[in-house]
């Protein structure tokens, strides 16, 4: 089988890694010269703790076994096991941690409820005061800038693999063919588009004007080496009012009882954080749905969270390096982890898995080759 795959975000690389797993001839099709969209400016968080419980739970695991088998084999993608924390404070903030461990799927989350000391153990870098901490043992992480460059390294080591880069598929010509913007014409058998957050022209002409997915923007950045080590992912007490698996009484209480700090109610945040190989700290988020998008960024986020960072360290944070927007494409139902539609015979589309690309893309590529009998 000869399989054409669209695109060279995350999404798009794991189609093509499943492909070349399965023994068939890929070509990959790519409009830039690298992918430059959601799949690098992410975490590169592989984030079960928060996984609505079901169907995208059981994605998420098992995309984090696939994760750490393909991590073995590609040492460039950084993966380690480290967990995370998501340190509470007050009665109210205890409480959604507390029904969080009494869930039925807790364990295999890896939920724990640890004492800051406990916590501390795991994580010496939190030095700031809290009432306890949600542990995650099965979050872990890899390098998102770098990711697709070391897959697909390791794919350009198998003679059925071919990259192009620089060209955008304008057309789909009969079944199974593609004419990019080069006037060339790529045949196969199946043709898979993983366009991210590239949802207008062709999408748009596939798969109509009513395609169930939406785009969202973020905002985040990047510090200079924290100078020890930050030996899990950290969150705070506003994922657990973003992450369907903290749903619970407990969560309706502290919205009642708590109000979010103005600015990040008013920007939809949540304090991620996970520390890069080189020392720096990714931190972020901000979460914008109505169009159109903002051109530039805002100040009053980063503030925010450097609050919240530095009241969790107990410490400054290091020089701002970086920031940037990113935007990527979410199904507007939630629940559903990935929009996946054949829009032509032999031409399949994959997108919208929002917030879960990065986690859940080696499973949903996985569950696209045993639906097209890879």
């Amino acid at each position: 089988m000869r399989v054409i795959v669209v695109g060279a975000g995350v999404v798009g690389t794991m189609h093509a890694w499943q492909a070349v797993e399965h023994g068939h001839e890929v070509v990959q099709i790519e409009r830039e010269a690298e992918a430059r969209g959601a799949s690098l400016r992410n975490f590169g968080q592989i984030w079960v703790s928060g996984r609505a419980g079901g169907e995208e739970l059981r994605t998420a695991l098992r995309a984090r076994e696939m994760w750490e088998e393909i991590g073995a084999r590609v040492p460039g993608l950084g993966f380690r096991p480290n967990g995370s924390l998501t340190p509470v404070r007050g009665d109210l903030e205890l409480a959604v941690a507390e029904a969080a461990v009494a869930r039925e799927d807790a364990a295999a989350r890896g939920h724990k409820l640890l004492t800051p000391d406990e916590a501390r153990a795991v994580n010496p870098a939190l030095r700031g005061d809290f009432t306890a901490a949600l542990y995650c043992e099965r979050d872990a992480a890899v390098e998102p800038r770098t990711a697709q460059l070391a897959l697909r390294e390791e794919l350009l080591k198998s003679p059925n693999y071919t990259f192009r880069p620089g060209r955008e598929v304008r057309e789909v010509i009969g079944g199974s063919a593609v004419r990019d913007d080069h006037g060339d014409v790529h045949s196969g058998d199946v043709v898979v588009l993983c366009t991210g957050a590239w949802l207008g022209g062709l999408v748009r002409e596939l798969a109509g004007p009513d395609l169930p997915v939406r785009r969202v923007r973020l905002q985040m950045m990047q510090t200079d080496p924290l100078g020890e080590p930050l030996t899990t992912s950290v969150a705070d007490s506003d994922s657990f009012r973003y992450y369907p698996a903290y749903a619970s009484a407990a969560l309706d209480a502290l919205n009642a009882g708590q109000a979010q700090a103005e600015t990040a109610a008013a920007h939809r945040m949540q304090l991620l954080m996970v520390q890069r190989a080189d020392g720096g700290l990714t931190i972020g988020d901000t979460h914008e749905y109505e169009h159109p998008f903002a051109f530039d960024t805002l100040e009053d986020p980063y503030d925010h969270l450097t609050e919240v960072v530095e009241s969790l360290l107990g410490r400054p944070l290091p020089k701002i390096r970086r920031r940037w927007a990113g935007v990527y494409a979410q199904c507007t139902d939630t629940s559903r982890v990935v929009h996946r539609q054949q829009v032509r015979d032999g031409v399949w589309l994959v997108t919208g898995p929002g917030g879960r690309g990065m986690t859940c893309s080696p499973a949903i590529a996985e569950t696209t080759a045993n639906e097209l009998g890879w």
